[in-house]
């Protein structure tokens, strides 16, 4: 269990005063969205005594330090309620002040429509994607545990925090939150609590139109302690739901609301009318009439309001400096986790992170780069202990198992994440990892199943989390499995997602050295495209892929005399470009062959080391077995692709390279006709 509080959870307060705290935040619910002019007020309405009990009685934060990180960390799954935690957060006394309730939904504000981490202070993740933020809190509480079994010692409970969300019919429609509550079952999540919003309403009307199933039956066969609460109206049954969920160690916990969807709205209440639009000027006259509010001004909070709960201020102060004097005490005794643990939370890299990375040789034998940078994970894991993750059932495939015990009930120390086949609650998950803090996630699967993931990878890159994506088996080049295992469109989809880096590395070596951009990146995800075939060692000058793979383009094998076109290639079909530059020049024809691993390094970089890999005017060509779409940006309107812009088929990866044209010889006689015409008289 948690250690009690050193200060009293919630100030003893007149029931009216609460009451009155209730009402602020459901009345500032329906002024915000009514002068939006768009929005969700009903659920904030029903949901206000649970986000009070939540705020003032539960958990633990300090308004004045959003990021310290003994908190506990909230999230809205139910992002459409988003003004309910905007409400909260200002009255307990966050950096959100009233004129940003008033700019819900404006230009420039701080209160978006759905809740944007990093734009207000105490919001820990972007929801509005229903499932994501369910997600997310897994892998919140994931982390915790994970990080409590390295770092705690007896007598110092220094990580001891709980995860707890608001969810809605709709979060638990979706897939996702299916994946992640069973995985967070069978991992016996104990510090963390969902709360599900049960108002029956779905904007097309009543949720039985189309979900009836016996939620409480579902939770409890997939490990989950459940309880319910009858009126969401009733704090004393909220505080003791929430009270019990904290007693149960072994198991993460659902509380099953029932609320009233625009409660207290007398014509309203109850129906799809309250949930995704304005309440309207005379509704909400009417409804401040019912809870006997003033009708005017809007967005009214009493003084006696801000005095009570701003009382969190000085409560999550002394929350906090409690924790730091305890923080100094385990650094007395235990100085070196004390260390490590600071630069994990201030995500700092330790002195030497990249000394045992593995180096390849032209004289190597062939090795895919899905196994050249299995072993630069085996290198990477002891120097950085942060590093957490694992893939979606293709361990062996994806070459991302450590040396580490798995993390479960019994070694929560474990660094290996068994996810089974659950790709998009892995993102999501991941997602709430990299959240959470003093953790690293990456995560792994067969790069035609980001199709499965791919919401949680937007989501990852709208936040500029840097998560690393490994996935393997890059193109019609895996075989015989057939077009439903071949990526075709995902490279380009992939590349056009702002804030993702992909590097699709064509040999060992620049598969080290796009590790080493993936671990040094802060500000955005990576995706590591690898291949399942093997590749040999390509020669280059000495550094050449140390240096030019962080730029995303570079020469990988200069022309022998006056250049006449420039060969790009990523993946395996660097290799094809390289022997394709040899047979031209033997033809009398000097070619550059470019590596081109990424083009969002690339396009990154200025315009004279662009113009000095790709000299303006020479005629370009690109080789890559994926879809052509964009390459025009990079080989010009009057260059040319070879890639594949239909599906693939069951064959051998040879067949499949010959049948579809990525050869020496395609790329040869593609070459020699672009520059037929420069040759004639």
């Amino acid at each position: 269990m948690a250690e009690a509080d050193p200060v009293t959870a919630a100030p003893t307060a007149d029931p009216s005063v609460v009451s009155q705290s209730v009402d602020t935040i459901r009345t500032l619910a329906m002024d915000a969205v009514q002068r939006a002019g768009s929005g969700h007020p009903g659920t904030a309405m029903a949901l206000a005594p649970v986000a009070y009990t939540l705020w003032m009685r539960h958990m633990r934060y300090s308004p004045g330090d959003p990021s310290w990180f003994g908190r506990d960390r909230f999230v809205l799954s139910a992002g459409h309620a988003a003004i309910l935690q905007y409400a909260a957060l200002h009255l307990t006394g966050y950096a959100l002040p009233l004129e940003e309730i008033r700019r819900f939904r404006r230009a420039g504000s701080r209160t978006a429509g759905h809740p944007e981490h990093g734009l207000a202070a105490g919001v820990e993740t972007t929801t509005g994607p229903l499932g994501q933020g369910v997600a997310n809190s897994v892998g919140m509480a994931i982390a915790e545990t994970h990080l409590a079994a390295v770092f705690n010692r007896r007598g110092h409970a220094i990580v001891d925090h709980r995860t707890y969300v608001i969810c809605s019919d709709g979060d638990l429609m979706e897939g996702v939150t299916y994946e992640a509550a069973s995985l967070a079952g069978h991992l016996g999540l104990g510090k963390l609590l969902w709360l599900y919003d049960d108002n029956r309403i779905t904007i097309d009307g009543d949720s039985d139109l189309a979900f009836s199933e016996d939620v409480c039956g579902r939770f409890e066969s997939l490990g989950w302690h459940v309880q319910r609460v009858d009126d969401a109206n009733d704090l004393a049954a909220l505080d003791a739901a929430i009270e019990e969920a904290r007693t149960v160690e072994e198991r993460p916990s659902l509380i099953i609301v029932r609320s009233h969807i625009g409660y207290g709205a007398p014509n309203k209440q109850d129906t799809a009318a309250a949930h995704g639009a304005p309440l309207g000027e005379e509704e909400i006259r009417l409804t401040k009439e019912a809870y006997g509010w003033p009708p005017e001004p809007p967005f009214l909070v009493p003084d006696a309001v801000r005095r009570h709960m701003g009382r969190q201020v000085a409560r999550g102060e002394a929350l906090a400096a409690e924790w730091a004097e305890r923080f100094e005490r385990y650094r007395a005794e235990h100085p070196e986790l004390a260390e490590e643990l600071e630069r994990r939370v201030q995500s700092a890299l330790p002195e030497a992170w990249d000394d045992d990375l593995p180096e390849f040789s032209p004289d190597d034998a062939p090795i895919a780069t899905r196994a050249a940078s299995g072993r630069v994970l085996g290198a990477l894991a002891p120097r950085l202990p942060e590093l957490i993750g694992g893939s979606a059932d293709l361990s062996g495939s994806n070459n991302t198992l450590i040396d580490s015990p798995n993390f479960s009930r019994r070694s929560p120390e474990g660094r290996n994440l068994r996810w089974g086949i659950r790709e998009h609650a892995m993102a999501s998950i991941a997602n709430g990892l990299m959240l959470h803090g003093a953790v690293r996630p990456y995560v792994a699967t067969f790069f035609t199943f980001t199709d499965y993931a791919r919401p949680a990878m937007r989501l990852a890159a709208l936040m500029e989390l840097p998560n690393i994506y490994v996935m393997t088996h890059d193109s019609i080049g895996l075989g015989a499995d057939g077009p439903t295992h071949q990526p075709v469109e995902h490279l380009a989809s992939f590349r056009a997602m702002p804030g993702v880096v992909v590097l699709r590395p064509g040999d060992p070596e620049e598969t080290v050295h796009a590790w080493r951009v993936a671990i040094e990146r802060s500000d955005g995800p990576t995706i590591l495209v690898l291949t399942r075939q093997k590749v040999a060692h390509l020669a280059r000058a000495a550094g050449a892929a140390r240096d030019g793979v962080p730029r995303g383009g570079y020469v990988l094998r200069p022309e022998s005399g006056d250049l006449r076109v420039v060969l790009l290639g990523s993946g395996s079909e660097l290799q094809v470009a390289v022997e394709a530059a040899e047979r031209l020049e033997a033809q009398g024809v000097p070619a550059r062959v470019v590596s081109f691993p990424s083009w969002e390094l690339f396009r990154a970089q200025t315009p004279e080391y662009r113009d000095q890999v790709l000299p303006p005017g020479v005629p370009r060509l690109a080789i890559e077995a994926g879809a052509t779409l964009g390459w025009t940006e990079w080989v010009g309107t009057d260059g040319a692709v070879i890639g594949i812009d239909r599906f693939g088929q069951s064959a051998s990866a040879a067949d499949n390279f010959e049948h579809f044209g990525f050869t020496a010889t395609a790329l040869v006689e593609r070459a020699l006709a672009r520059l037929a015409p420069r040759n004639s008289p």
